[in-house]
């Protein structure tokens, strides 16, 4: 087959590809919700509505927003060759906090210790990518 040698040839991200495929489907879970928010409430356009109108449509925001670069993060760990526990704590500490925020947002009318455990998770996730993508491109110079 044409090109399989270099496809081969190079690593393949399958740990960014596996968390990237987790969190699609809860994008899609945290975008279903406001879809069923909006005809519930008749709202076709806008955060204008109910408060758990709101909230969800916050929830899938929040999510739009940190989630892809923590992944572009993560894809970039891998493509240097990161060790692979330290790609499963991002990607879990990832998973794990946009759950947790996503839960809080979509479910509960109020929960602030899964809203600030989500956050703190995300946040640890993001500063670890970081410093390991730092630490690993300084190395290679």
């Amino acid at each position: 087959m044409r090109g399989t040698a270099n496809r081969r040839s190079r690593p393949m991200p399958a740990l960014t590809a596996f968390y990237g495929g987790l969190l699609a489907l809860l994008f899609l879970g945290l975008s279903l919700n406001v879809i069923r928010r909006r005809y519930h409430y008749r709202v076709a356009f806008g955060s204008d509505g109910p408060v758990p109108l709101q909230r969800a449509i916050r929830g899938q925001a929040n999510f739009a927003e940190y989630v892809p670069l923590a992944l572009l993060l993560l894809l970039c760990l891998e493509l240097l060759g990161g060790p692979a526990w330290a790609l499963h704590a991002v990607g879990l500490c990832l998973l794990a906090g946009r759950l947790a925020h996503g839960i809080c947002f979509a479910c509960l009318e109020s929960a602030a210790p899964l809203r600030v455990g989500g956050m703190l998770l995300t946040f640890a996730a993001l500063i670890t990518a970081a410093i390991g993508n730092l630490a690993m491109a300084v190395n290679s110079f």
